[in-house]
């Protein structure tokens, strides 16, 4: 199955290349996605078959996004993007397949992936997709502005898996609700003292924090 082609103008959404690695059994749509993210200008991309190739290659080299393919013979996908977010836990991974099901649904997002995208797929769909990973993660952007982004997220799943208010977090760290809206944002890095702070309100080392972003 491959994605459907449209004619939408495409847009760039970034200056500093993105890079995507994807991982599907079926090589024609291997190079049809690798062809497509290459055209689109903003992205680099590399192409694996088998998830052993993928694990290598992101340790050696960290992708920003991993589009994952759920039905891969022998390999079953939630395995797979289980072992990939436990060594890399800051990366995006979306899920791409063909055979969609509400099961296959829940246990991705329990996996904590960031979007699920059945084939076929129009180019626009695919487009979104990845710009909306983009903004959330601070994808594309200098290297300090994408620290604000992923720390911004990671902060603010932190407080929803806790599930905290703006207000709950505000009382726990005496820092301000508009302060915490901002870094999560990503508008502000906070203050080394506003991220004691906030470390503390989550029982977190503050090396534990920086590190879950692999940045």
């Amino acid at each position: 199955m491959t994605p459907i082609a449209d004619n939408e103008t495409k847009t760039a959404v970034s200056n500093w290349p993105i890079e995507v690695a994807v991982l599907d059994d079926d090589l024609d749509f291997l190079q049809y996605i690798e062809d497509f993210l290459k055209t689109e200008g903003q992205y680099s991309v590399r192409s694996f078959s088998h998830p052993d190739d993928l694990a290598a290659a992101c340790d050696q080299r960290t992708p920003d996004v991993v589009l994952i393919d759920m039905k891969m013979g022998e390999f079953r996908g939630e395995n797979v993007i289980e072992e990939f977010s436990a060594r890399h836990p800051g990366v995006c991974v979306i899920v791409v397949t063909g055979y969609p099901s509400l099961e296959n649904m829940r246990a991705s997002f329990k996996l904590k992936v960031f979007d699920y995208i059945t084939k076929p797929f129009s180019l626009a769909q695919m487009r979104q997709v990845l710009r909306n990973a983009a903004d959330t993660f601070g994808l594309g952007r200098s290297p300090q502005d994408r620290l604000r982004g992923r720390l911004g997220h990671r902060i603010k799943m932190l407080r929803v898996e806790r599930d905290w208010s703006l207000k709950d977090l505000s009382a726990s760290t005496r820092l301000s609700v508009s302060q915490i809206s901002s870094i999560e944002r990503g508008a502000h890095l906070p203050s080394i003292e506003s991220f004691l702070a906030l470390c503390r309100a989550f029982d977190k080392r503050p090396s534990e924090v920086l590190a879950s972003i692999d940045f």
